[in-house]
């Protein structure tokens, strides 16, 4: 039996960046993931892929030109499934290939198949084939994921009726689409498909959707989704999901039915440890199948068992996972290192983007935070104009007490990317006057920073220390 300082449990973000890490430490680690491919969910079904599916998408549908050329212009005519899916495979064996360089080149071994525990220190891997290699470790590190949630009463058939994995398989172009669950993932297939002029219904059962995003933010995004086509049904439970002759058939709660080509479910992930034998570990799961750690250190109730990224639940993001899975080989291998900054930015990569960074205006209110808002519209920038960006905004929260930046949301082009000026400033604690006193590039959509600092500053009482003397004052 070989034995490991360090077997990872899956190759995804927190496992990729464990296993490097522990790789770099010179130590003898072992990555096992049952694809025959290494990059777990997120190069093979979940981030690279979705966001890969939207930039073909917009470049293909033309979409950031129609505000120039009007709304029936694409950049090519009869785009089909084909056409997503070349950029898609290319994307992810470039991904796969940087992948297993980087473990060549740090002397991480790999191991294909499906592993389970048979004990606290060791654990069983089973090829497709039947074999099954025993292996053992000082350490260990669950990074297995998620997979799609799958109620009995969806009948999924694959074809019309999918989950978001089978979603990436579509042979055709639906002309019409419902989708399921207005989460994350949902929402940004919705929004997706609606800029390929798809017809798309969006059904979420609460009366509200993304939640933990500001509600000015949402309210606005509401009203971009809406004006791009996406009909949004919040607030009615699902009674019945049928496959009809051509059709999928969906009857609402509150009595009305919705029809369409294609039914995406996407409400709902599960934590991929069923198939672990956690038991024989001494591990439990939650009812979503989440593995609970210190977080921390991302130790389970097993010191020497650790677990990472989505498995553990939030915030499930693959910029997180990768941060996770740093600092829980380096615990794990009794190495210093840095902690996690405190503020971290959230992207959604919808049409358009959402990305935030920092509290909301509802949690300064629940913490009873006096705070001013400073507001820039991307139209207001020359950039915008050139763009052709019609909506899109920059929200800024400001202590009135410490005047410190405490958060900032964004909807529209480019939030993913221009979030980063936000988490720089919120975590050097910087205050409203750097956004004021810095000069931004021109014509740029970062300069939606200076006028939100601005907007905030004129209304803020202004400091002792920078009011102007007069004459008289100075002498004196």
């Amino acid at each position: 039996m070989s034995h490991y300082d360090l077997i990872i449990i899956g190759s995804g973000p927190s496992g990729r960046s464990a296993a490097i890490q522990a790789g770099k430490l010179g130590r003898r680690v072992l990555v096992v993931d049952r694809k025959d491919r290494l990059g777990g969910v997120s190069v093979h079904t979940g981030t690279i892929p979705s966001k890969t599916l939207r930039e073909t998408v917009l470049n293909l549908s033309g979409w950031r030109e129609r505000s120039f050329y009007g709304r029936s212009y694409r950049v090519k005519e009869d785009i089909d499934a084909g056409d997503l899916k070349a950029r898609l495979h290319k994307t992810l064996d470039y991904e796969v290939d940087v992948l297993e360089h980087q473990f060549n080149r740090n002397h991480v071994a790999t191991l294909h198949g499906m592993a389970s525990f048979t004990s606290a220190h060791e654990i069983d891997v089973a090829t497709e084939a039947g074999d099954v290699t025993k292996v053992s470790a000082d350490k260990f590190l669950i990074s297995t994921g998620t997979k799609t949630y799958r109620p009995d009463t969806v009948p999924f058939n694959g074809r019309t009726i999918v989950d978001s994995d089978e979603f990436l398989e579509l042979g055709k172009i639906p002309r019409s689409l419902t989708v399921v669950g207005a989460g994350v993932i949902g929402v940004e297939y919705a929004t997706m498909f609606s800029a390929l002029d798809v017809r798309v219904t969006l059904i979420e059962p609460r009366e509200t959707f993304l939640d933990f995003i500001d509600k000015t933010l949402i309210q606005d995004f509401t009203h971009q989704i809406r004006e791009n086509g996406v009909d949004l049904r919040l607030g009615s439970a699902i009674e019945g999901i049928e496959d009809a002759d051509g059709h999928v058939e969906v009857s609402l709660a509150n009595g009305r039915h919705v029809r369409s080509e294609m039914l995406l479910f996407a409400a709902g992930r599960m934590g991929a440890t069923d198939r672990l034998t956690l038991d024989k570990a001494g591990l439990k799961t939650d009812h979503r199948g989440r593995i609970g750690v210190d977080r921390k250190t991302y130790q389970t109730t097993k010191p020497h068992i650790y677990a990472a990224g989505d498995v553990i639940g939030h915030p499930s993001l693959a910029s997180t996972s990768v941060q996770q899975g740093r600092i829980a080989a380096c615990h794990a291998l009794g190495v210093p290192t840095l902690p996690e900054s405190p503020w971290f930015p959230y992207g959604i990569y919808s049409v358009p983007e959402i990305s935030t960074c920092g509290m909301s205006e509802e949690q300064m209110q629940e913490r009873g935070i006096p705070y001013e808002v400073g507001v820039a519209r991307f139209r207001e920038t020359s950039r915008g104009h050139i763009m052709g960006l019609e909506h899109g905004m920059l929200k800024m929260l400001f202590s009135l007490k410490t005047r410190r930046v405490l958060g900032v949301q964004i909807v529209g082009e480019g939030a993913t990317e221009l979030i980063h000026i936000a988490q720089a400033v919120l975590n050097l604690k910087g205050t409203v006057d750097y956004f004021v006193q810095n000069t931004f590039n021109y014509p740029t959509l970062a300069e939606a920073y200076k006028i939100a600092g601005l907007d905030a500053f004129n209304r803020m009482p202004i400091p002792q220390e920078y009011k102007v003397k007069r004459p008289s004052e100075a002498a004196e």
